[in-house]
């Protein structure tokens, strides 16, 4: 069994991704906390159960469920994020660390997990943000997701020079404002110029195909100049 795994898919733009990709026949590993908008869209090509990527009893089980479905995975797409938004003096080193949790060693672990079950033409590609990207507009309160962020956008680039002569291919996505659930927690009222499927609709492609032109790359999603 063929997978393209998607983490973080109980809204935005994990949600559209998973149904995008469902929708055209792909067989979709959607892996979220919360399973049950997966869950409730009954899709055929669609797989879920509760996963936390900070967890390490959610990737054992995860690593029991692609041995026990003897799965090849040909996308990781790692789409999981947290956002906490407070003044860097007010945020708790215990906030601090669940952050990083979840966007950088939650990433790290679950790509370690699942690279086993790729082959050589395969794809992990992280889902990160502008606002990890040097020189980019920073905006106060997202200390800890913004570095977070840039971090992953480093191991990227790293994972790629390690895997480069046996694959999978590694890029990273460093995404603009998209109106999604969390934009709107983190800056409320603000309208993005691009919607979650909008999205969605470019990461499937690029998630499928990007990797025979890319490799190593961190591509800036965004219709602004940082």
């Amino acid at each position: 069994m063929e997978y393209v795994i998607v983490t973080g898919t109980s809204r935005g733009i994990g949600f559209e991704l998973s149904k995008l990709l469902a929708d055209a026949g792909y067989k979709v590993l959607a892996l979220s906390r919360n399973e049950k908008p997966i869950k409730n869209l009954n899709h055929k090509n669609i797989e879920t159960f509760s996963f936390d990527v900070s967890s390490v009893a959610d990737r054992v089980k995860l690593s029991d469920y692609l041995k026990d479905k003897k799965g090849t995975v040909i996308a990781l797409i790692n789409n999981a994020g947290k956002l906490i938004n407070k003044p860097f003096l007010e945020l708790t080193e215990d906030e601090f660390k669940s952050v990083y949790d979840v966007n950088v060693f939650g990433v790290a672990a679950v790509t370690r997990l699942v690279v086993p079950f790729m082959n050589t033409n395969g794809h992990v590609l992280t889902i990160s943000s502008m606002g990890g990207i040097q020189g980019s507009a920073k905006f106060p309160g997202l200390s800890a997701y913004s570095s977070s962020k840039g971090a992953v956008l480093t191991l990227t680039e790293l994972l790629a020079e390690e895997f480069k002569e046996t694959g999978p291919a590694f890029n990273a996505l460093a995404l603009g404002a998209v109106q999604t659930e969390m934009l709107e927690e983190a800056f409320p009222g603000y309208k993005a110029p691009i919607t979650a499927l909008e999205m969605a609709e470019y990461i499937m492609e690029f998630a499928l195909k990007g990797q025979k032109l890319y490799n190593g790359k961190i591509l800036q999603v965004s219709s602004s100049t940082p």
